[in-house]
């Protein structure tokens, strides 16, 4: 029997394979979870696909940057369960053009709006509609963040401003919510080549940078974000809330590495 045997567990941001969203759910999965996926209507046929690896075919459309299709969702989700153990919000998203270049250049109020609507906002506007589905549960709120939230780093611009306001926001819902019984954490994932990676620019430079500075000498995965993902969202966390965990092989602990030279 898994850890996360009898939770119900809904996932915000399934794309395809090789996204976050996937590995997270491969470990809910594998842990006993029963899986319910919201999609966008473009990934539709995509997401009712992989949600049958996952032995679930409770999937909806929701738009998180649309308040109605949220509730509409949620009103879905409501006539299938009577409970929500726990939320996986993996959603992120930055008009390509503002992932180029310097943040001064790049940067325009609408792609702020959008950055920070999508990636920072839908947390609380999902937050308010699971709430009450968590009511006499152990609830979990499950969120990801990146470095680039603390951190300056080359083309990110736009989206570290929205992780920060993100991470932020899950301090500021773990207070809210914890008197509740719910706990709301983040993960800072180290760079994976997923689909909404391909986006920022130099992100190869990035892969092999990271590999050859962090402790453990090489990038993470998706398993690696999955099993954390997994745990944060079970009992066995029950003391933990209001954390961004990082899951970045070490590389965010690292000030300075010398490059390596010949034993003499």
């Amino acid at each position: 029997m898994g850890f996360l045997s009898g939770k119900r567990v809904l996932i915000v941001g399934l794309a395809t394979e090789r996204s976050i969203a996937h590995g997270i759910a491969s470990a809910m999965h594998r842990e006993g979870a029963q899986l319910a996926f919201s999609y966008q209507d473009r990934f539709k046929d995509r997401v009712e696909s992989m949600a049958g690896d996952f032995d679930s075919r409770l999937t909806f459309e929701m738009d998180v940057a649309s308040d109605a299709s949220i509730e509409a969702g949620f009103g879905h989700l409501k006539q299938q369960w009577d409970g929500l153990d726990a939320v996986v919000h993996a959603v992120a998203f930055a008009p390509q053009e503002a992932l180029r270049g310097s943040l001064i250049d790049s940067t325009t109020r609408e792609n702020f709006r959008i950055a920070h609507d999508i990636s920072s906002y839908s947390l609380i506007a999902i937050a308010k509609q699971a709430v009450p589905l968590m009511k006499d549960r152990a609830g979990a709120l499950l969120t990801m963040s990146y470095l680039g939230a603390v951190r300056s780093l080359p083309s990110y611009n736009v989206m570290g401003l929205a992780k920060a306001s993100l991470e932020a926001g899950v301090r500021f819902l773990a207070a809210d919510l914890g008197e509740r019984g719910i706990r709301v954490n983040g993960i800072s994932a180290g760079p994976i080549k997923t689909l909404a990676a391909a986006g920022i620019g130099g992100f190869r430079k990035m892969l092999s940078h990271v590999a050859a500075t962090a402790p453990i000498r090489r990038n993470v995965s998706l398993e690696d974000v999955g099993n954390t993902a997994a745990f944060l969202c079970s009992d066995l966390s029950a003391g933990i809330t209001g954390e961004i965990v990082y899951v970045d092989g070490g590389y965010s602990t690292v000030g300075m590495k010398l490059p390596e030279t010949p034993e003499t």
